[in-house]
Parts: C-alpha cells; structure tokens; sequence
C-alpha cells in the first residue's frame, strides 16, 4: 500500500510513543493484537500497519519532525525500522514479543492478553531500557543497542494513547491530560 492512499489529519493516534530525556519522541509504536490465523491474513495485517507508521513518519517529516525510530509490535514480534525523515527502513532489529514481555508478566503466551495490557507491558520494558528499573540489562538491550536506540531511550520515557501532531503532543486520551512536546 502506497502511503499516499493514507488520508491524515492531525492529531493521530499513537498507541505509544518513546521520548528521550528533552522529551523528544524517538519511537512511534504500534501495538496490534492479531486474531487472525493465517499466515497471509496475519502479513496483511502488519503489511497495513507498517504503511500506516510510514504514512505518519512521512507525514511528520513534513513538518519538519523526524522520528528516528518505529516499532511494531504483536504477540510474536517486535520490530523496529529506522526513519530517516524519507525512508523507513526493513527491520533493522526483531526480537521475540514473548521472549521480552515474559521478563515483565510470566504468563504472556499462555493467557488471552488485550491491546491496552500488551501496550502497558511494552511501556515497563522500554522504560526498563531508559531506566534500568527491574534489570540491570533489561531483555533485548543488546540488540537495541545495536542499532542506536538504547542511547536515545536513556532517561526518557514513554506516554501511551496521545494525539500527536507536527512537534506537539496533544493529548493524553487516556487521562485527558494535555501535554506538550518539543
């Protein structure tokens, strides 16, 4: 899908965001819990997503913001491309949903999980990389350090269910709270 058919307004929706500590947003995450059992249906799925998160990337860069980084997320997979305010790259890191959010909640992939659960355990793991909170090397620091993410999550934090829109973000849905980017 061509990120032209995408018809964008501002505010969005972001399931989550990352921001580095001068609360920057440097991650754009997507979070999707897929029903579907075949393998086509399921890369239909992702494949609509990722232009989705390119389509928002793009849309940004027009106002002249770039976000370095994306992430898709479902129940098997994290991946994470690079922006670099035209292009979003192929995967520059996949790494194992369950793998890394067992560390945060044992019993992920034996129990129905929702979006909201899922997304709030996504949110313990990257603040685990910016913060260290529960391990000294969190799971997947590694590779997120390989690839120039783990220095931009240092100190920073992460906000779920915003409105963002050129550099502000606009508001807290779930919290109604108004907050306000660089």
């Amino acid at each position: 899908m061509d990120t032209d058919t995408w018809e964008l307004q501002f505010p969005v929706d972001a399931d989550v965001i990352a921001l580095d500590k001068d609360d920057r947003i440097v991650v754009l995450i997507e979070v999707k819990i897929i029903q579907a059992q075949e393998a086509a249906a399921k890369q239909k799925i992702v494949d609509r997503a990722i232009d989705w998160i390119k389509a928002v990337l793009a849309k940004m860069s027009e106002l002249r913001v770039v976000i370095p980084y994306a992430m898709f997320v479902d129940t098997e997979q994290i991946l994470i491309f690079k922006w670099d305010g035209v292009n979003l790259s192929e995967p520059v890191c996949s790494l194992n949903t369950g793998e890394i959010l067992r560390q945060y909640e044992p019993e992920f992939g034996s129990k129905r999980i929702f979006k909201r659960y899922q997304t709030r355990l996504i949110e313990a793991w990257l603040r685990d990389l910016a913060y260290n909170w529960k391990f000294e090397i969190p799971p997947g620091a590694e590779q997120v350090a390989t690839i120039g993410l783990l220095s931009l999550l240092a100190g920073g934090t992460t906000k779920s269910g915003v409105e963002i829109g050129g550099n502000f973000i606009y508001r807290d849905q779930l919290s109604d709270e108004y907050c306000y980017g660089t």
